[in-house]
C-alpha cells in the first residue's frame, strides 16, 4: 500500500488553501477532487465577494476568519496578480426601523474589528449611488470581489510550486483509521487505497458524509448535514451601482442584495430554500419576488430585466429552525481519531476566510504527531 504524509480532501477555495499552507510548511500533501476539475462545488456557486466581517456573533470563527482572512486575501490577489476589486459595499435602510438597525450592526462590526464603517444620510448615500432609494445607510470601504477560479488556480500553483499534487476524479469513499495512520480508499476509473498520517476533510456539502464513512469516527461526533439552496437572478444590461448594495438584514437572512463580477454584471441573490438534496435548478418563477424586494432600493429596476442565474447550496450542519452557524474545525480532540482533521458547515464567509482557516488548519496539523 502507498503512503502519504498529508491527503486533503476537496479541491475547493478552503482545500487548495490549506493544502498550499500545508505544503509551504514543508509537509508532503495529496489533494483529492471528486469531480472533473477544482472548486465546481460552493466555490464556483457564490457571490465572490470578499467580506468585511460585519454581520457574524463576536468571537465566532466566522468572525475571527473573515476579518483576518480579508486582509490575507486582498495582499495575496495583489501578489499574485489575482483579478479583484475593492469596490465596497452600501448597507441600506428603507425606512426609519430598519434606519434604528443602522447603529447595532456598526457596533456589531467594531466589535469584530471591522473600524471603519461609516454613518451616511440617504443624501450622501445618494451621491455615491444616483439610483438608491434609501432613508441611511452604512458604507464598508473594505468589502469588494474577487475572481473565485484566478484565486484557486492561484493557490493551486502555489501548493504545486511546493511540491503537493492533484488527483482530480478521485472521491474519497472510505477509510479506516488505526490509531497511527488512516488507510483511505479512493474511487474513480482507477481506485485505489492510500495510508496517510494527516487527512484534512475539507469536502464542503459532502464533509460529514466523508467523516461517516471513516471507521473508528464516532458517529455522533459527524453532524447531520442539510441543504440550503440560494437562488441567483442576473440582470440584463449594466448595472447603474458601482458598489454592492445590501439590505439590512432580515430575519433568517441577509436578504436580497446585489453584487457584482469584476465585467460590471449584476446579480441578486440569494433567495434561500431548504432542499432535500443537491439540486442546482433555479426555477424562473422565483424572478417575482425579487423585483419585489429590489425595487425597495431600486425603484427603477426594469420590468423584464432580470433572468435565471444560478443556484448555490450552503453546507448547513444546523436545521431550518436554527439557521445560523458557525464554522466547526474538528480535531482528534474532539472526536479521537489520531490525524484526522474535519471541517464542517464552512459557508459564507468561507471564500473570504480561507487563507485564515488554511493557517489555523496548519497549526492545528504541527501540534499532531507526523
Amino acid at each position: 500500500m502507498d503512503r502519504v504524509d498529508c491527503v486533503v480532501a476537496g479541491a475547493g477555495v478552503v482545500g487548495l488553501a490549506i493544502a498550499r499552507a500545508l505544503a509551504e510548511a514543508g509537509r508532503e500533501v495529496i489533494i483529492l477532487e471528486a469531480a472533473e476539475a477544482i472548486g465546481t462545488g460552493i466555490s464556483s456557486r457564490n457571490s465572490e465577494v470578499i467580506h468585511a466581517g460585519i454581520y457574524y456573533p463576536k468571537d465566532s470563527l466566522m468572525a475571527r476568519f473573515c476579518v483576518a482572512g480579508k486582509r490575507a486575501l486582498y495582499e495575496f490577489c495583489a501578489d499574485h496578480g489575482v483579478p479583484h476589486k475593492n469596490c465596497g459595499k452600501l448597507i441600506v435602510a428603507t425606512n426609519e426601523a430598519e434606519a434604528g438597525k443602522l447603529a447595532s450592526i456598526e457596533a456589531r462590526a467594531r466589535a469584530n474589528g471591522v473600524d471603519d464603517l461609516r454613518v451616511l444620510s440617504a443624501a450622501e448615500a445618494r451621491t455615491l449611488e444616483p439610483a438608491l432609494a434609501c432613508t441611511g445607510a452604512l458604507l464598508s470601504p473594505s468589502t469588494g470581489i474577487v475572481d473565485s477560479h484566478h484565486l484557486m488556480l492561484a493557490l493551486l500553483g502555489d501548493a504545486e510550486a511546493k511540491g503537493a499534487n492533484l488527483a482530480l476524479n478521485a472521491p474519497l469513499v472510505g477509510g479506516r483509521a488505526d490509531g497511527e495512520e488512516i488507510e483511505i480508499d479512493i474511487g474513480g476509473a482507477e481506485p485505489m487505497t492510500l495510508a496517510c498520517r494527516l487527512l484534512i476533510n475539507a469536502a464542503g456539502l459532502d464533509a460529514p458524509l466523508i467523516a461517516r464513512n471513516i471507521a473508528g469516527m464516532p458517529q455522533d461526533a459527524v453532524p447531520t448535514r442539510y441543504f440550503a439552496r440560494g437562488n441567483y437572478f442576473t440582470l440584463s444590461g449594466r448595472s447603474p451601482f458601482s458598489r454592492l448594495i445590501y439590505p439590512v438584514p432580515e430575519p433568517g437572512g441577509l436578504g436580497v442584495h446585489l453584487t457584482l463580477d469584476l465585467g460590471g454584471q449584476a446579480k441578486f441573490g440569494p433567495d434561500v430554500e431548504w432542499i432535500e438534496a443537491i439540486d442546482y435548478n433555479v426555477d424562473p418563477a422565483r424572478g417575482e419576488r425579487f423585483y419585489r424586494a429590489i425595487r425597495r432600493y431600486w425603484p427603477g429596476l426594469p420590468e423584464g430585466s432580470l433572468q435565471p442565474g444560478y443556484a448555490g447550496i450552503r453546507p448547513k450542519i444546523v436545521p431550518p429552525a436554527i439557521a445560523a452557524q458557525d464554522f466547526v474545525v474538528e480535531t482528534p480532540r474532539e472526536h479521537g481519531v489520531a490525524g484526522l482533521i474535519n471541517l464542517f458547515g464552512i459557508e459564507s464567509p468561507g471564500l473570504t476566510s480561507s487563507l485564515a482557516l488554511a493557517e489555523h488548519v496548519a497549526e492545528i496539523a504541527q501540534t499532531l504527531p507526523h
